[in-house]
């Protein structure tokens, strides 16, 4: 079965400075990101001392995000007890902003850790936080092998910005 092709020429200039953003030149894309403000045009949705919250460039779905602890760390036990605590009180502030935006039935949180659990970026430490709705897979993901986003990433920044 071949693979079909759906025109999202919207999506043309994010593609082009992501794939700019991919060069391995020994930075890391999620540090850069801890720096950046909090803003629409960074897709950065929220920030703790220790933690922040930002949009995931290639989203699974709707509201998509990703929560991150600030420091370089790429496991779960590298994280002091304090960065730790400030890490899952991001990932609570996130369910709670999703469930203000979106009304999901439903919540996914996740991480995979290393490179053979399949994280995309396995140097530095992220979750997944996506909401769910009965019946929100469909033949385009399960047959298609496409997905189809309802919304920009900046309509799902302005959605879930001010529930943080």
């Amino acid at each position: 079965m071949a693979l079909e092709r759906f025109s999202a020429a919207w999506r043309e200039d994010y593609v082009a400075n992501v794939a700019q953003s991919h060069v391995d030149d020994g930075a890391c894309v999620f540090c850069t990101l801890a720096e950046e403000p909090v803003d629409e045009s960074t897709g950065v949705l929220a920030k703790s001392d220790l933690s922040f919250v930002v949009l995931n460039a290639f989203p699974y779905g709707s509201g998509h995000i990703l929560v991150l602890p600030r420091r370089h760390v790429s496991a779960v036990q590298e994280l002091s007890d304090a960065e730790y605590e400030d890490y899952f009180l991001m990932v609570r502030r996130s369910v709670v902003a999703l469930e203000a935006a979106y009304g999901p039935d439903g919540m996914n949180i996740g991480m995979n850790l290393g490179q053979a659990a399949g994280a995309g970026i396995p140097k530095h430490l992220h979750g997944h936080v996506l909401p769910r709705w009965l019946g929100d897979t469909n033949f385009m993901t399960t047959i298609g092998e496409t997905r189809v986003l309802p919304e920009s990433l900046q309509s799902t920044w302005r959605k879930v910005h001010d529930h943080f």
